[in-house]
């Protein structure tokens, strides 16, 4: 097991594909996961996400083909209708609203006083409030941006012709994708016996009373012993994030499990770390 603290992570040439502004993207952890991802062979028939939020990882592999379907698992209402709209619904019509929609402070005010009466109506509110809120903050209380990049204040972090791009690739490529608005510790279960199937697996950090999950998400709740338990006797191979807690990584010795810390930097420029935790992680180039 090593505890050895590995170079920062540049991020800078990562293609951002997920429309999501995601606080706890992974982001950087998408070269790892391609390193791990074609030494396995055969390719993967499943690579499933069980927490997607962003689904930055779940989007690179299907992207890049890396294995044969991919499977998100988000359990939040709000960012589940994005992914259900893009997926499955009227994916053209969403990607026109954002293109066309005059974003002012009155604007904004008035869409998300709204309540939605479509999928396709919650998905659109969801994704104007990911834009215009601190940090991407999609849990309630989150405040607006007021001055962002430059003092562009709520048009800091809107792209229209951006965002409208990557919503309509991500539906060109729908096939290769499965959504399911649910509980990823029951999708993981429901393929526990499976060898050609792999998972990764990023739930929210609140192992060890830590306070990021429950500011960051709605559902934050987890019991991590149960999700230790689990993982320990998947078939298939997984990844998995986590914050670097004493807690986790007492978990990770009790279940004989390999991690890395990883050195990042969060949203203030500020180095931190976090654990990458898998069954054997010697074949990483870290």
């Amino acid at each position: 097991m090593s505890r050895q603290t590995h170079p920062i992570t540049n991020v800078a040439s990562v293609q951002l594909l997920s429309p999501f502004r995601y606080p706890g993207g992974k982001t950087w952890l998408v070269p790892f996961m391609c390193q791990w991802l074609t030494r396995i062979k055969p390719k993967p028939a499943e690579f499933i996400e069980p927490f997607a939020g962003g689904g930055i990882v779940g989007l690179h592999v299907a992207f890049r083909s890396l294995a044969n379907h991919v499977i998100l698992t988000e359990l939040d209402e709000d960012v589940a209708s994005v992914w259900h709209t893009m997926i499955y619904g009227d994916a053209e019509r969403l990607a026109v609203r954002i293109a066309t929609f005059d974003l002012t402070p009155d604007a904004v005010a008035k869409e998300l006083s709204k309540i939605p009466h479509s999928v396709e109506e919650r998905a659109f509110q969801t994704l104007l409030r990911n834009r215009v809120a601190c940090g991407g903050i999609l849990a309630a209380g989150a405040g607006v941006l007021r001055h962002g990049e430059h003092g562009k204040g709520i048009k800091s972090r809107w792209y229209p012709e951006t965002l409208k791009k990557r919503v309509l690739e991500i539906a060109e490529i729908r096939e290769c994708i499965t959504f399911i608005r649910g509980d990823g510790l029951q999708v993981m279960k429901q393929y526990a016996h499976r060898e050609d199937v792999v998972f990764f697996i990023d739930p929210p950090y609140t192992a060890g009373g830590k306070q990021a999950g429950k500011r960051l998400y709605t559902h934050y709740e987890i019991d991590h012993e149960a999700l230790f338990r689990l993982i320990s006797v998947l078939a298939g191979d997984f990844l998995m994030t986590s914050s670097n807690d004493k807690r986790v990584r007492q978990l990770v010795q009790q279940y004989n499990l390999d991690m890395h810390e990883i050195t990042m930097k969060n949203n203030h420029h500020a180095k931190m770390t976090e654990l990458l935790i898998g069954r054997d992680l010697s074949w990483g180039k870290y």
